[in-house]
């Protein structure tokens, strides 16, 4: 394979360069190619969760709206590199008052719009008001609710929802069709799992675990994830459960130190396993409790305490279980 090729970036190479080649999202997209058929749209607000397509959806409403020039009509910028005012006053001000390339109007993709201060997202509805004849904003956030109003109102909302297994699935068998590898169904099952819902990131670990290696199984799944997959999860709560705490802790141990996994991730793949189906075998009332305190640790995290020491806490609180009697 060609040096050139080895080295792009898979899920780029595969994004949709068209609305009507999108997977998912299918309340949204057909609306979005109405618009495009029609070549009139109102601003819009793209509101999801990471890898949901929402950047897709902006790149390909625009190469349908605009065809081949559809460049010289689109502007990408990211609120969180620029998030402040002063780039609303001057980069996104002095696109949005140039006029169009061939008449019509342009669009202005603001990405991560939800990082804006608010007296940026106050300034920035101002120009959507003053200049939507000849520039139409399509804001991509993934907490709608750190919009002001006033702009959420000028907007037609389209909430993403993260991508189901089945379409995960698929889009990861073409991919590896398509680079001439050979992936085991565990290998996919696990990607599916680490990705959570999230399609750029399971196309970027199918390509990490590819990287070296023409067949992608779970051993080379478990090497380029970081976060616990099910299994470990299921073991580490096991012993937890049990009443071994100390081997439990070794366990949670060698994720940290030989997975380099954080404690968030680990966090985070807990409580997916916990209130998954099928979960832990403990009651409904102790696995109440529990979700609970996962809920504590995730905000202890966020303000900076110790991983291992909040972990281990979790862990303990599973041991106590045994000796309330399951």
């Amino acid at each position: 394979m060609p040096g050139e090729e080895r080295d792009t970036v898979w899920v780029e190479k595969y994004r949709p360069k068209s609305l009507a080649d999108m997977v998912g999202q299918d309340t949204i997209v057909p609306v979005l190619r109405a618009y495009a058929e029609k070549r009139s749209m109102p601003h819009l607000l793209f509101a999801g969760p990471p890898g949901t397509g929402k950047t897709t959806a902006a790149i390909a409403l625009a190469r349908d709206l605009f065809g081949e020039e559809w460049r010289q009509n689109f502007l990408e910028l990211n609120a969180s590199d620029e998030r402040g005012i002063d780039t609303v006053r001057t980069t996104i001000k002095s696109y949005a008052r140039s006029a169009p390339m061939g008449g019509g109007f342009k669009i202005l993709f603001l990405d991560e719009a939800d990082n804006l201060t608010a007296e940026a997202q106050a300034s920035l509805r101002r120009l959507m008001e003053r200049y939507s004849a000849a520039c139409r904003f399509i804001l991509s956030c993934n907490y709608s609710s750190r919009i002001i109003e006033p702009i959420q109102s000028r907007c037609a909302v389209f909430r993403f929802r993260i991508y189901s297994p089945d379409q995960i699935h698929d889009q990861l068998k073409r991919v590896a069709t398509a680079e001439k590898r050979e992936v085991s169904a565990d290998a996919y099952k696990a990607i599916i799992e680490a990705s959570d819902g999230d399609l750029r990131r399971a196309i970027n670990l199918l390509q990490l675990a590819a990287t070296f290696r023409d067949r992608v199984d779970l051993a080379a799944i478990r090497d380029v994830v970081t976060a616990p997959l099910r299994d470990e999860v299921e073991a580490i709560f096991g012993t937890a459960l049990q009443g071994d705490f100390l081997a439990a802790r070794e366990q949670l141990f060698r994720l940290f130190v030989e997975r380099g996994a954080s404690g968030e991730d680990i966090l985070r793949s807990l409580h997916s396993y916990v209130v998954g189906e099928p979960g832990p075998p403990v009651a409904a009332t102790e696995k109440i409790q529990l979700i609970q305190y996962l809920a504590d640790v995730d905000f202890r995290l966020a303000q900076g305490a110790s991983d291992r020491i909040q972990l281990e806490s979790v862990l303990a609180r599973i041991a106590a279980i045994k000796g309330r009697g399951r």
